[in-house]
């Protein structure tokens, strides 16, 4: 029973960092344009990162290292501070999206600018981290996050038509703007993988205590924790595909449009149970972002690092999560868009995947740290295609999305 518990973990990991304000936005803005079609950039992301994330899993149970310990051991220094670099700015734009979405979401509820609601929870997620243990935040973010499964409720309700739905699931060409479809695609596929979700899991199987008789435990909660997390994206194009373009939007210009994504199917209590659940699931990737920034850090430079251990025990990882928050809390505070910096942030998620992936599959290849748990070829080339292919979109489309407007 208490090994079946652990599936927890999956489920804070796909809570807290796969549906969140990435997601949701990515999403809405992906059924608002194109219906059902882009169905197939959320499904072949989860694939990708059930891989990946029960690789980190395996990794962290055969080798008792964490990720950030390995590439630090394989590859030295060098290469570790130049991931170590580009993963903390990430981790950072992603970090002040997430702030932004759970202050939105509280302005959604009392009517006060989301402005005025960050600081107070930058502080709250400071607070939680600085007194509670890994297992709180675990237990507490996936029990609470339930409540995005009204995502999938709300889809059942408005009775979407199941063969255009399944047809998504199938990679199709746009009949309209090539170049904006992609970047959407990206802006998934950026949601939906990012480096930070398996450098965060392999530290959680470490916390947590994973021995050998875990792999089984491993594989069970790596699928379907992220396969949870990929079906209330999938959810959400299915309800935005089927609420915006009768109502003439066919692009999502700001988080108010989203907000009433669940209004036609639940009425009145849609805008109040969007509003948790952007608050709820973004506040667990405020946590899961933040620790992962201190994990990696820790690790990395050779530092004590636990969640679980008191504040004095282990000052410098305390030390780092403060940091990374009270840089992301400042231009949320400063009244920047969230919306903006979510997609923007999304898009080079996208870019830096190679950077952390690629040391990743040479770990998982060998046996000096894994082993007789190696992976075989057909997950080595699914991956590598999977993060090539997003890679060479975001490169492709970012400059034309982004900076040439």
């Amino acid at each position: 029973m208490k090994k079946l518990l652990e599936i927890s973990l999956g489920i804070v990991t796909s809570v807290g960092g796969f549906l969140e304000t990435g997601s949701i936005a990515t999403s809405a803005q992906a059924g608002a344009a194109y219906g059902f079609a882009l169905i197939w950039a959320v499904v072949l992301g989860t694939g990708c990162l059930i891989v990946l994330v029960e690789m980190s899993g395996r990794f962290a149970i055969a080798s008792h290292y964490t990720i950030a310990d390995g590439i630090r051991d394989r590859f030295g220094s060098n290469l570790f501070i130049l991931i170590f670099v580009v993963i903390s700015i990430v981790n950072l734009m992603v970090l002040a999206a997430e702030i932004g979405g759970v202050a939105l979401g509280l302005q959604f509820l009392t009517g006060w600018s989301f402005q005025w609601w960050a600081l107070p929870v930058a502080f709250a997620a400071w607070l939680l981290l600085w007194r509670g243990t890994f297992g709180t935040i675990e237990k507490g973010v996936s029990a609470l996050g339930l409540i995005s499964l009204s995502f999938v409720v709300a889809m059942c309700v408005m009775g979407p038509p199941w063969r255009e739905v399944a047809r998504g699931a199938l990679p199709s060409l746009p009949d309209k703007d090539g170049s904006h479809y992609a970047f959407i695609a990206v802006s998934i596929l950026g949601a939906t993988i990012s480096n930070y979700l398996f450098f965060f899991y392999s530290s959680g199987a470490i916390e947590e205590k994973w021995d050998k008789s875990y792999f089984g435990i491993n594989r069970i909660t790596a699928t379907l924790g992220m396969a949870f997390g990929g079906a209330l994206s999938v959810a959400i194009i299915v309800l935005a595909a089927m609420v915006y373009p009768p109502r003439g939007i066919e692009d999502i210009e700001s988080y108010e449009q989203i907000a009433m994504i669940l209004t036609p199917a639940l009425g009145t209590w849609g805008i109040y149970i969007f509003s948790l659940s952007l608050l709820i699931t973004c506040f667990g990737a405020a946590l899961e972002l933040s620790l992962a920034q201190a994990y990696i850090t820790a690790q990395g430079f050779g530092w004590n690092w636990s969640e679980d251990a008191k504040p004095k025990t282990d000052p410098a990882f305390s030390l780092v999560y403060t940091v990374a928050i009270v840089i992301a809390v400042i231009p949320i505070a400063a009244g920047l868009d969230p919306l903006r910096v979510t997609i923007f942030s999304m898009a080079v998620t996208a870019i830096s995947l190679p950077l952390g992936v690629i040391p990743f599959l040479f770990l998982m290849n060998d046996r000096a740290f894994v082993g007789d748990h190696t992976n075989g070829w057909i997950g080595n080339a699914v991956v590598l295609f999977i993060i090539g292919l997003t890679f060479v979109l975001a490169i492709v489309t970012v400059p034309l999305q982004v900076w040439g407007g």
